[in-house]
């Protein structure tokens, strides 16, 4: 996928009206048209990248910051309880649209909204050998 087909491109780059709640020279934020709540947002550059590990670092440092701005402000606008910051990379993880997004849903007590995973349980042998191989140099 290319700027010239990717939905999100289109959208963050103004060739499709959205709901902007924050635009500058490197990003929009948007009403998401499928909320999960009211005020769920998406944060999208207006580069494509395909991911988070597709994206230079000073992007996603700057997301980051963005995400802590726009989340403060519609806590403020919504009286929400909280937020969840979520990201997808890839498929398996839930990613749909594979241009980088990042969602903003603001939360509160009761709502409803189910984004929680059953626990599992570390072993011994499972923890000694992500350890092993990821300080592996």
């Amino acid at each position: 996928m290319d700027k010239n087909t990717c939905i999100f491109c289109k959208i963050a780059n103004g060739e499709i009206p959205s709901a902007t709640l924050y635009e500058d020279s490197m990003f929009r934020v948007i009403l998401d048209l499928s909320p999960a709540s009211k005020g769920h947002a998406l944060i999208l550059p207006k580069k494509h990248f395909e991911n988070l590990f597709d994206m230079p670092e000073e992007e996603g440092k700057e997301i980051l910051l963005l995400a802590k701005k726009v989340g403060t402000k519609l806590k403020e606008v919504l009286s929400c309880d909280g937020m969840n910051l979520i990201q997808n990379n890839g498929s398996s993880a839930g990613q749909t649209v594979f241009h980088f997004h990042m969602h903003l849903i603001p939360r509160n007590e009761g709502d409803d909204i189910k984004l929680n995973w059953e626990p599992g349980v570390l072993s011994e042998e499972v923890k000694q050998l992500i350890l092993e191989k990821f300080t592996k140099e």
